[in-house]
């Protein structure tokens, strides 16, 4: 079989963890791959995609939402978010697809044990990695789920495209204090992986069975899972278990094969814990 060519595009990339994760996957399964990370910006990611030669790609920070408008066809979820992750080329363009509620609801389920059934839900995050994982969650039968974001038309954009509206619910971030304790508090803002802080958390948002998650991994999620500690939170947790889930769920759809995710993230869970990045 030849080997082809698969990437993931972002900026910045160069610490990215998806390039070991899919080479475990190919080990894993028999299949012959090559799996680069490419810098791209929202400027430069149409070029340079058509020139990579790639025939699949995964798409991190900041294009989720550029490489939804590149698409020709999109499958049903990443309509639903109005991100893309996952790109599958094909004869008529590139298909666009998005991984990234199915990893973050196989994680936080089958890996840490959370029912996210009935809960209430804050969503922290507006972006394309907010949009990504808000229907899965919703799908998973949450009671209710917050978005707020410091730029609250974007909070309400998102709310409206879930068309949810006994569900989702659209705040400011000047909002916080006066919404009470939430189940499950998700991390989906930039903040940790642009270099920007966090801006300020109220402590009243968590209880003591609370379960919180930061969508990035490593040292961009220290802050998050810190002030989830500091606030008495059952469990903190950082986005690793989700990169590896919906990494899986990439492979499956480029390779129809689902790999074994529980080796790559006890291998990932080791090196980040002595090399801490995001993704």
């Amino acid at each position: 079989m030849p080997m082809r060519r698969y990437a993931v595009f972002g900026s910045p990339i160069a610490h990215s963890l998806s390039p070991r994760i899919h080479t475990a996957f190919a080990r894993q399964t028999g299949i012959a791959l090559e799996y680069l990370a490419i810098e791209a910006t929202r400027d430069t990611f149409p070029a340079i995609l058509a020139a990579s030669g790639v025939a699949g790609a995964n798409i991190t920070l900041p294009l989720k939402e550029v490489a939804f408008a590149h698409c020709r066809s999109v499958s049903a979820r990443a309509r639903r978010a109005g991100a893309v992750n996952t790109l599958t080329r094909s004869d008529a363009g590139w298909h666009g697809d998005n991984t990234d509620g199915a990893g973050l609801v196989r994680d936080l389920t089958e890996r840490h044990g959370v029912d996210l059934r009935e809960r209430r839900v804050l969503l922290l995050g507006a972006g394309g990695a907010a949009r990504g994982v808000a229907p899965a969650l919703l799908d998973a039968g949450i009671d209710a789920l917050y978005v707020v974001n410091r730029n609250s038309a974007r909070a309400d954009a998102l709310a409206d495209a879930l068309g949810d509206p006994a569900r989702v619910h659209a705040r400011g971030w000047d909002a916080l204090p006066t919404l009470g304790e939430f189940d499950l508090l998700v991390n989906a803002t930039s903040a940790g992986q642009t270099g920007t802080p966090l801006p300020p958390l109220p402590m009243a948002l968590a209880a003591p069975r609370s379960v919180a998650v930061d969508l990035a991994y490593g040292r961009a999620a220290v802050p998050f899972t810190a002030w989830a500690r500091a606030a008495g939170c059952a469990q903190a947790l950082d986005g690793l278990g989700m990169l590896v889930e919906q990494a899986a769920e990439s492979f499956q759809c480029w390779h129809g094969v689902r790999p074994d995710t529980d080796p790559v993230y006890a291998d990932l869970r080791r090196l980040t814990d002595t090399q801490p990045a995001s993704d």
